[in-house]
């Protein structure tokens, strides 16, 4: 099957993890993507460890499945026309430099939109284009301290705690691929392109937001850190078992009187002081003792039966092995094997886009540094080899 983004081309000058993980999402709904890497190194993502034995970054090899890498001088007069070349050939451009490094190139929103006004013009950055910090560089925890998401994370005793991943950049990634698809469908209506500018401290701020701005705005107070708890359910906690933890989540009232029933707490049931949500928060340390004690005697097998059969919210806590041997997630194919030519078969996350016509194709392989120079500029420029080899005695590409 063709992808749904089938015929886009994106010109992608982003590195590391941000903006390479927007155009993965590109890539795999179907569009080509060109990325555009520093002739000496290329992106830094492809030394960050691990390693594979062939010499290629993990990271790196499953952000940039299926693109093609070109090398360019983009410091070049040269370089900067190459680039432009290119620009006035394509749907999307991303980039993810501070703010002015791609106006210092000549490659800015204005001089690339004279030379292609349906482009859409993507910029990805720590704090934004506008503002006090536009020129602060920012990477992903930065992000998570300036958003919100440190101060809520983790356990009140312990210090401020950033997200296991990076979620500012993902986050960010995947919130720009949504404004590209916006913007591509403003574009499919009027042919106009536009510029987007998306912050990771604003997505970052966006899905903090969400719980803690109406406790700011009620109490005076911002939230702190609750550890695995809920603000406003109760009980909603990761809990010590026998053979590790696991997380429960009884929200209605109609699963507080089940869970009372699971327990065998019949004088739960029906006390008037734990049937609404608030009511359970004012005895939140009460309750999620009682859940603590209940619960640590037993295996995960043992309470995801008795959770199971009354039909109530409970997982393992699962870490990256169990998740690959996962009997649910291999059937929803979601750990992939991908032929990369120096590695093997490397093990990657499957598509999350399960499409009845357009599903998204992860099966790709992550390229060499600058492996598509000769097809891109060929075919796409109609560059002579004598022209190429030019380039490349120059030092352009």
């Amino acid at each position: 099957m063709s992808g749904a983004l089938s015929g886009v081309r994106v010109l992608d000058f982003s590195r590391m993890y941000a903006g390479p993980f927007c155009s993965m999402i590109l890539r795999e709904l179907g569009a080509e993507v060109i990325k555009i890497e520093f002739k000496e190194s290329g992106d830094a993502c492809r030394t960050i460890p691990p390693i594979t034995e062939g010499g290629e970054g993990y990271a790196f090899s499953i952000l940039n499945r299926g693109k093609k890498s070109i090398t360019l001088e983009l410091k070049s007069e040269e370089g900067r026309k190459i680039s432009l070349e290119l620009a006035a050939k394509a749907d999307i451009l991303l980039e993810n430099f501070s703010p002015g490094v791609m106006d210092r190139l000549g490659l800015g929103w204005e001089a690339v939109n004279k030379v292609n006004p349906n482009l859409i013009y993507a910029s990805l950055s720590g704090f934004g284009q506008t503002g006090p910090n536009a020129s602060r560089p920012a990477f992903d925890t930065i992000a998570q301290a300036m958003g919100g998401l440190m101060s809520v994370t983790g356990f009140s005793e312990n210090p401020p705690t950033k997200s296991g991943p990076p979620v500012a950049d993902l986050g960010g990634g995947a919130f720009t691929a949504i404004a590209i698809l916006a913007a591509l469908q403003h574009k499919n209506s009027t042919g106009m392109g536009q510029h987007v500018d998306i912050s990771l401290q604003d997505c970052i701020w966006l899905m903090t937001a969400v719980e803690s701005l109406g406790h700011y705005f009620l109490t005076g107070k911002s939230p702190g850190r609750m550890g695995n708890m809920h603000p406003g359910i109760v009980p909603w906690n990761a809990y010590k078992i026998k053979d590790g933890y696991a997380v429960l989540c009884i929200v209605t009232i109609g699963h507080w009187q089940k869970m009372a029933e699971v327990m065998g707490r019949a004088d739960l049931v029906s006390d008037p002081d734990t049937l609404s949500l608030a009511s359970r928060v004012q005895r939140r340390s009460e309750l999620d003792n009682i859940i603590a004690e209940w619960v640590k005697d037993k295996t995960m097998a043992e309470l995801q039966a008795l959770m199971d059969n009354a039909g109530l919210p409970c997982a393992p806590v699962m870490d990256t092995g169990q998740l690959v041997n996962d009997p649910h997630m291999n059937s929803r194919e979601m750990t992939v094997q991908v032929e990369q030519m120096l590695s093997g078969q490397l093990p990657m996350p499957g598509t999350i886009f399960k499409m009845s016509e357009t599903p998204g194709d992860p099966l790709n392989a992550s390229p060499f540094l600058g492996e598509h120079n000769s097809e891109v500029y060929t075919e796409l420029l109609g560059y002579s080899e004598e022209k190429i080899a030019e380039l490349m005695d120059k030092g352009i590409i």
